[in-house]
């Protein structure tokens, strides 16, 4: 077994009925799952861990994902918890079935204004310390445990933590030269790839997309912070409604840190292998450059998605072929 695999995980859990958290340590899922059975007293049998936020049942995949003292719940066999509407139902004293109320709280979370009012939520249901609105280092120390001393701002460090995301995608594409079989070849990929880290280097590695303080064009999140999971590579949005600020509190920006920047079209078994059966039938100079360009690092192909939205098996998707050449012009005669 690994050490990765190995390492006690502190969570705090509490039952679905009872608002009260305990802490719990666990090296795995069944494991947690054993010891908060014991300890709030409920069977074995059929029970399961969900996280506290949206419900969102635990995998030991997942499990080993989450951060320090992670908010979950524990729910029994016949149970169900929905995150935050769970306890809205608790706490209004309303039916758990009630389809009304999901259906309105879906559309509350859903609106224009579905930022702040996620964050009111937050507040009322979590009752945690929320510090989002803090952006400089020496007021909230907290959120920079961990933090290189060199970033002073919050957005400074997501900014970077985006760049470093879109330059292991550039190490990626540097990795596949070896896939290319001549030298010939090679050398007119060497060309299209330093055409590619030009462009990115010109547009700061893309960080900007992590970066709240960025202009709202070239961001994925709120001014407050808040990312919106935009759904599994295949769909149009994503049905549970996940979200998260990692600007609100320690605890957050590393969870945030399993959320994938996934691409649709994928890179190692569509954009590249594209890219060179293009380079061996035309010069780097008639292969449209821009377009691989936006495929392996712009939003135009990447989607930011939850954990549990990442679908890892094939994409079925393919390179649009009519944009791989540039267009030839016609001279008349």
């Amino acid at each position: 077994m690994s050490r990765q695999q190995k390492t006690t995980k502190l969570v705090k859990i509490r039952s679905a009925n009872e608002p009260r958290k305990f802490g719990v340590g666990a090296t795995t899922l069944s494991e947690l799952v054993e010891k908060s059975c014991q300890l709030l007293k409920i069977p074995p049998c059929g029970s399961r861990v969900c996280l506290y936020e949206d419900g969102t049942e635990l995998t030991e995949v997942y499990f080993r994902s989450l951060a320090v003292n992670a908010e979950l719940v524990l729910v029994g066999k016949g149970q169900h918890w929905n995150g935050f509407l769970s306890d809205i139902q608790r706490l209004l004293g309303l039916d758990r079935y009630s389809a009304q109320l999901i259906d309105e709280a879906k559309d509350f979370l859903s609106d224009e204004l579905s930022a702040k009012h996620r964050k009111i939520l937050g507040d009322l249901l979590f009752n945690l310390k929320d510090r989002s609105e803090i952006e400089d280092r020496a007021e909230d120390e907290d959120w920079f445990q961990g933090v290189d001393a060199r970033f002073k701002t919050k957005s400074a460090y997501m900014k970077y933590n985006c760049e470093n995301r879109v330059r292991g995608y550039l190490k990626e594409v540097d990795g596949y030269l070896r896939s290319v079989s001549s030298a010939r070849h090679q050398a007119q990929y060497k060309k299209v790839q330093d055409r590619m880290t030009a462009k990115l280097k010109s547009a700061g590695y893309n960080g900007c997309y992590f970066s709240r303080t960025a202009k709202a064009a070239g961001r994925l999140c709120s001014t407050e912070g808040w990312f919106s999971c935009q759904g599994a590579y295949d769909e149009e949005e994503c049905d549970m409604l996940h979200s998260i600020n990692p600007y609100g509190n320690r605890e957050s920006r590393i969870l945030f840190s399993t959320w994938n920047l996934d691409h649709r079209i994928e890179k190692k078994r569509s954009v590249l292998p594209a890219l060179v059966e293009a380079l061996q039938s035309r010069k780097s100079s008639h292969v449209n450059v821009d377009y691989f360009y936006r495929l392996l690092f712009t939003v135009d192909n990447l989607k930011l998605v939850h954990i549990v939205c990442h679908k890892k098996g094939s994409h079925d998707l393919a390179c649009d072929r009519r944009k791989i050449y540039k267009p030839v012009k016609r001279v008349r005669k």
